[in-house]
């Protein structure tokens, strides 16, 4: 058995590297702009694809399935509110952002600030990139997989190990060989490869994983219903436990309903709006058409996400339940148990793409936030080749605490969760530094360091100092809605800077004519659709 998921497995690695090699063998990648931007080459199939996959590493697969199995539907919210994101991105943040020519959004707080807001960003990135994204990546991704292939039956690592005098469990080793394994195949791509080398082989893995997470409902609802069909399956679920397939989140689980118009909305906007992981594919968008066409085909895409990153986890709920095992693990052991044997290692095999996906845009943005904000305007302001190499270097040293770091996660009890709740700590602050100086050109330069300073230490203080944390829950405030009072809190400090001490001048994009602005005729009229789509979503699941 082992042996042929390993066969699949091995299979579709090769084949998903050999067609993208193929594909970018010729791209120009020692400039800055083809290594971090792809050249600004990339077509709206590419952008689509390499946005989904980035964000559906296993954080989401296993993360939110995981989610999932502790609550139900309502978990859907953090893709289906998505798609309202991605409508404002296409239509409002990307326009903005090309019409700078920026690689990065720290760039552009400096081309809005100052120099000081640029360097602020940027540390707040690489280090929320290199202690809390890039570690959960790997360890997220290597439960997955040791528990869908099984990988304590094909390493054979079924006793305890004595390393330097300290027991190792076997779960914990295989966790850590797992870890490294997929943290090095990350680093080689994303070392001797360029932004479009990224987005290709995102593309392939993004469409290997749309069919394999529809292929794993289908045999799970299956499953549940003994081989009767999926809508009997589905009517087993719905019968043993209505309550779990509701849309409106109750107000003891991870996301309430009224949370989805405060904290719940700002993480997705954040994330999908002004997240250097996720934008930097669509700033290496063509022009503004292909952009916008990418990102809402990425925004149709997420509508798909409950079937396969939210029904599993209720169905592993329903199987499962009075075994004993973890949320974070029941999404593995489901696609063990219900996926034929071959499969598996092609599903497995998508996973770790979807995996280094996800890996090497992080480390792909960090370089560039590294390379592009602090080493070319503080250390040394030196030619593009020269950066592409300082670059190529700190993705090395990135890759490797994060790779030491990873292992540290095991005990969450959601990973899922305690991502979002990290996030929460820088997403709010930069995004209200954007918002603002989009919306308002009179805010003065110092208001974009202070709000990134204030943002951060009330969250902060909120989530770590006891005092602050026992007030806010005295007070029955959800940290969703603690987070949509803080963004609140600092929009109003600077909005009233730009009162108190205004600009002398109001500040101005200047179009830097890198790509052609003409947007899409049809970009108003496919938002419109998928809004309504995710209104009739919504309202069909809310009982």
């Amino acid at each position: 058995m082992t042996t042929w998921i390993f066969i699949s497995f091995i299979s579709f690695t090769i084949f998903a590297a050999l067609l993208t090699w193929l594909i970018t063998r010729l791209d120009e990648k020692s400039s800055s702009d083809g290594f971090f931007l792809g050249g600004r080459s990339l077509t709206f199939p590419i952008i689509a694809g390499s946005l989904l996959l980035t964000n559906l590493s296993t954080e989401q697969m296993v993360g939110l399935n995981g989610a999932a199995f502790n609550d139900g539907l309502s978990v859907m919210a953090w893709e289906v509110v998505a798609v309202i994101a991605l409508i404002i991105m296409a239509l409002y943040f990307l326009p903005k952002f090309l019409k700078g020519g920026i690689t990065t959004v720290p760039q552009f707080l400096e081309l809005r600030y100052d120099r000081g807001t640029q360097t602020i960003a940027n540390c707040i990135f690489l280090f929320a990139y290199t202690f809390l994204l890039l570690p959960i990546i790997l360890y997220s991704g290597a439960v997955g997989l040791s528990h869908m292939m099984d990988l304590q039956t094909l390493t054979g690592i079924n006793e305890p190990v004595v390393i330097l005098g300290k027991i190792y469990e076997p779960e914990f080793l295989i966790l850590c060989l797992t870890v490294i394994v997929i943290g090095v195949l990350g680093l080689l791509y994303s070392r001797f490869g360029g932004l479009r080398t990224l987005a290709v082989l995102d593309t392939i893995n993004g469409v290997g994983l749309l069919i394999g997470g529809m292929t794993i409902a289908y045999f799970a609802l299956n499953k549940v219903s003994a081989g009767e069909g999926i809508l009997e399956g589905w009517s087993i679920l719905r019968d043993a436990a209505p309550d779990r397939l509701s849309s409106i989140g109750k107000n003891d689980q991870s996301v309430p309903f009224s949370t989805l118009f405060t904290g719940v909305a700002l993480l997705n906007l954040f994330y999908w709006c002004t997240n250097q992981q996720i934008i930097q594919r669509t700033l290496g968008a063509r022009n503004l058409a292909e952009g916008q066409k990418g990102v809402l085909l990425t925004g149709a895409l997420k509508l798909l996400g409950p079937i396969y990153l939210v029904i599993p986890g209720i169905i592993a709920y329903h199987l499962y339940k009075d075994t004993g095992i973890g949320a974070d693990l029941a999404y593995g052991k489901l696609v063990f148990d219900v996926l034929p044997t071959p499969l598996t290692g092609f599903f497995a095999a998508v996973m770790v793409g979807a995996i280094l996906s996800s890996f090497n845009a992080g480390l792909n943005s960090t370089s560039a936030l590294f390379s592009l904000g602090l080493y070319k305007n503080i250390i040394n302001n030196s030619d593009e080749k020269q950066m592409v190499r300082v670059a190529k270097v700190f993705v090395v040293c990135t890759a490797g605490l994060a790779m030491f770091i990873a292992p540290m996660l095991a005990g969450q009890a959601s990973i899922f969760g305690y991502l979002q709740k990290m996030n929460g700590i820088y997403f709010i602050p930069i995004f209200a530094v954007v918002v603002v100086g989009l919306l308002n050109r009179k805010v003065p330069s110092f208001a974009g360091q202070m709000g990134l300073v204030v943002g951060i230490v009330i969250i902060a203080s909120g989530y770590f100092y006891p005092p602050f944390a026992r007030t806010l829950s005295s007070a029955g405030i959800h940290e969703f809605h603690f987070l949509g009072i803080v963004f609140a809190l600092l929009v109003s400090l600077m909005l009233l800077t730009s009162i108190v001490a205004p600009r002398s001048e109001p500040w101005k994009m200047v179009y830097t004519k890198e790509v052609d602005l003409t947007p899409w005729q049809g970009a108003k009229s496919a938002s419109l659709v998928l809004f309504i789509l995710v209104i009739m979503i919504y309202a069909a699941f809310a009982v």
